[in-house]
């Protein structure tokens, strides 16, 4: 049995999962996460700004404390689109492994997919045939993971993100009619471009990790406060995210922050997370998705108690 903290640095959070794993199966013991939009102002700038770095360490120095204070044996931090896209990245991620004493992990657009769709069917029936949808909406990338029996047959890293997208197109609070049409266009003519027809029409089902659709599952089951083990595996239709597009959309920005079941802090970037979760959802021709807490952070830690 080991004891494993990972670190996930993305574009719009950093979260922090400690686990014991014994022979692939995962038992978590702590998880968080804390909306530190890295990503702010890199579509446009090209460098992570000082203001979101400072918002990053001081999630890492709480998280720090709990990785110490469960004793975990491995420690892993993984850094994802923000990181890999700005001109100072390397730079800030040699600092957080040094000051924190993490290895890291500045994943490609490959390895993200890999293990996003390792961590989405850790849990899963290996054997069953059906070709199965693993989309992973960051806020920088968008990845989209085909596979069945336990096994990816295509995976594919898309620049279009919540973060990114918010930043490119919605600059009305509320935002405009034009703008999401805008922002919708974008993320399908991207999305579309990146899988082939022959694959899109493989998948039966889909399962939907991270931030947009975890607070799709919680708005809709009208969370308070939010409880993982009932967004685990919650359904929810496409007819009901543009539902829930139309009604956030509909709300400025202060007000949406007060919508029940979302995390205050991910109200700026809900609308574009629930306008591409759509566009994703009509390029696979799929009428709904489950939610998922195993994401990302259950793959990295099941990839390396492997590798060790």
């Amino acid at each position: 049995m080991s004891r494993v903290a990972v670190v996930d640095i993305g574009t719009n959070s950093t979260r922090l999962l400690v686990a014991e794993v014994d022979d692939g199966s995962l038992t978590e013991l702590q998880r968080e996460s804390i909306v530190t939009r890295l990503g702010e102002g890199v579509d446009a700038t090209g460098r992570l700004g000082e203001e979101p770095q400072a918002r990053v360490f001081a999630a890492l120095d709480r998280y720090a404390e709990a990785i110490d204070r469960h004793g975990a044996t491995t420690r892993v931090v993984v850094m994802t689109s923000a990181v890999r896209d700005a001109a100072n990245g390397a730079e800030f991620a040699a600092t957080v492994t040094e000051r924190y004493g993490l290895q890291g992990r500045t994943l490609s657009g490959d390895d993200e997919a890999r293990l996003s769709y390792l961590g989405a069917t850790a849990a899963r029936d290996p054997d069953d045939p059906s070709a199965l949808l693993v989309i992973d909406i960051g806020g920088g990338s968008t990845e989209m993971i085909v596979g069945a029996r336990g096994a990816v047959e295509f995976h594919v890293s898309t620049q279009v993100g919540v973060v990114r997208h918010t930043e490119r197109h919605l600059h009305s609070d509320p935002p405009t009619a034009a703008e999401l049409a805008a922002l919708a266009a974008d993320a399908r003519a991207a999305l579309e471009a990146a899988v082939p027809a022959e694959i899109r029409e493989r998948p039966a089902a889909a399962v939907a990790v991270a931030g947009t659709a975890t607070s799709c599952a919680s708005i809709d089951l009208e969370l308070d406060p939010y409880d993982p083990a009932r967004v685990e595996g919650h359904t929810i239709t496409r007819a009901r995210v543009e539902e829930l597009r139309d009604r956030l959309a509909a709300l400025p920005l202060a007000e949406r922050r007060g919508v029940t079941g979302l995390d205050p802090n991910r109200a700026p970037t809900i609308v574009a997370g629930t306008v591409i979760l759509l566009e994703v959802l009509g390029a696979f021709d799929l009428d709904a998705f489950e939610a998922s807490e195993r994401d990302i952070l259950w793959g990295v830690a099941l990839d390396s108690t492997s590798e060790h």
